[in-house]
């Protein structure tokens, strides 16, 4: 049995730590997730290469050169999934009528991550993957598409629930690509529905963790080491 004691984590601003400032509605950094209590508890040495805005492709692009330098770790956290099902609004809003793709069409993200998987793997070092945080589809329509033109937007999206229906999709594909490539899975998001009311865990556009909702993911991750999985293999 190999123990896990030097991680990295891969991902978007979730796992970054990205909230919402609720004096100045402005992003920022306030990442309780990752704290020492993890670390010295399970002597873990944990980098955080999260970054905003982050998708599939652009881990894909940073894992590959990470790699080609001999990153040194025994397993690498991914959380990818939110900014690849996300659309370009504005140009929806202006011309709804036309064909708008996501930032990451479905199946790319499929065959990119299992591409993360399998790099990884020829290196030795475990891949571990997570479910996408469910989103509140009000406040993310509110803040992304406040200023833009929402009944044009409204037309071409048919409801505002089709926004959670949609990023929940990806969610599932990544449970698929676990079982495909069996590799652990952290199940954010069934913790989050699990934890009640999903607004109650997220800030104000509806997608980021707040510090309630970031403590739901420290103590999946407790729950995970405490399991040994992923940790330990």
């Amino acid at each position: 049995m190999k123990k896990m004691t030097n991680i990295i984590l891969l991902g978007d601003s979730i796992l970054k730590g990205v909230q919402i400032n609720p004096i100045n509605s402005k992003y920022y950094v306030n990442n309780t997730m990752i704290d020492e209590k993890l670390n010295e508890k399970y002597s873990l040495l944990i980098e955080n290469y999260s970054s905003f805005g982050c998708t599939v492709t652009k881990g894909n692009s940073l894992l590959t050169k990470r790699l080609d330098k001999s990153m040194d770790c025994d397993a690498v956290i991914m959380d990818f999934g939110g900014n690849d099902c996300d659309y370009n609004w504005r140009a929806i809003a202006e011309n709804p009528k036309g064909k708008h793709l996501p930032n990451t069409p479905i199946e790319l993200f499929r065959t990119i991550y299992c591409e993360m998987i399998d790099h990884l793997r020829s290196k030795n070092i475990l891949p571990i993957i997570t479910t996408l945080t469910p989103l509140e589809p009000q406040r993310f329509f509110d803040w992304f598409c406040g200023d833009l033109d929402k009944k044009n937007i409204l037309s071409w999206l048919g409801e505002i629930n089709n926004i959670c229906h949609h990023q929940e999709k990806y969610s599932k594909a990544v449970e698929e690509i676990a079982l495909e490539k069996n590799v652990p899975l952290i199940d954010l998001r069934k913790a989050f529905l699990k934890a009640g009311t999903v607004k109650d865990l997220l800030c104000m556009d509806g997608t980021h963790p707040n510090t309630l909702g970031q403590r739901i993911i420290a103590q999946t991750l407790y729950r995970s080491a405490d399991t040994n999985r992923p940790f330990n293999f």
